[in-house]
């Protein structure tokens, strides 16, 4: 029934643009305040649909503008939000956004309703997580909730594919049902103790217990580890205006075209395209290609 599925976040960015971060104890002056609809998984679902992808999301928001602003994104886009449940007792989440003129950004992410997302939640949504190709995780949510959920989706047959982001330990179970694990270089130095050449990283990283690994390198494409070797795959050029959720984009691309069929490095090359588009424009779901807005390969 469906392609993805993502058990996640759901999140308001609130996003300032600056000429430079501050250091401890200084203020900086920054644009205006913009409001975008964000969360790791929200944005992973919404890339996923905007690919042509059937998505649907497992998260929770709270009963107030930001959940009203997000739920209408997510509806607008067409992900199903069946299991998107409002939770009164808990703001939504927000995501503080500062952006460099080099289009870097830096977050910090407040969970609110996030955190209360638990294996009862699951419970309720294991039909459509038993029904979907792909079920897709980040750490945006709690762990018992992402376990609950990847053990659902493992006995149902589905493939399960988890964003480690933002970096935190992991149980070895947990690690032996990611085909892929996917991971940037930080998070990858983090899993292992210290940074390396990212094919040798790759490798080690799927030594340890994935079916399979992804690290993404950013404008320098990724590592691709699965059946005992490495593929390099590039990515095609682009021009960083916010980086802000582009690996969200990467990972959903990626996601969407393995519950299609394609093998894992095929399917990195065509993430990275949708990845190098998500970099074009300002914001993060509102810089989510279609399939014709996708650079060339």
């Amino acid at each position: 029934m469906w392609d993805v599925v993502v058990v996640g976040s759901v999140n308001a960015d609130l996003v300032v643009n600056v000429d430079r971060r501050p250091v401890p104890g200084e203020t900086v002056l920054g644009s205006d305040l913009a409001t975008h609809p964000g969360g790791k998984g929200a944005n992973q679902a919404v890339a996923a649909a905007r690919l042509g992808g059937r998505a649907g999301i497992v998260g929770r928001v709270g009963d107030d503008g930001h959940g009203a602003l997000l739920r209408a994104a997510l509806a607008a886009d067409g992900v199903a939000l069946d299991h998107l449940v409002t939770t009164p007792d808990a703001p939504t989440g927000v995501a503080l956004i500062t952006i460099g003129p080099d289009g870097d950004n830096s977050i910090i992410v407040s969970p609110g309703a996030n955190a209360r997302l638990s294996p009862g939640d699951v419970e309720d949504a294991r039909e459509m997580i038993a029904g979907a190709a792909v079920v897709s995780f980040q750490l945006e949510v709690p762990l018992p909730a992402v376990e609950a959920a990847a053990s659902a989706a493992e006995r149902a047959g589905g493939r399960v594919v988890l964003n480690l982001s933002p970096p935190a330990p992991i149980p070895d179970g947990l690690l032996a049902l990611c085909d892929p694990l996917v991971v940037n270089e930080h998070e990858a130095a983090f899993l292992l103790g210290g940074d390396g050449d990212p094919a040798r990283m790759a490798a080690a990283l799927a030594g340890s217990g994935p079916r399979s690994v992804v690290v993404t390198l950013g404008a320098d494409g990724v590592v691709v580890a699965a059946g005992g070797g490495t593929t390099a795959v590039p990515s095609p050029k682009a021009k960083a205006v916010d980086t802000t959720g582009a690996g969200d984009a990467f990972t959903a691309a990626l996601c969407l075209r393995l519950a299609r069929g394609d093998a894992l490095p095929d399917a990195a090359a065509y993430a990275t395209r949708a990845g190098a588009a998500a970099v074009r424009k300002q914001g993060a779901q509102s810089s989510y290609p279609t399939p014709d807005e996708l650079p060339g390969a």
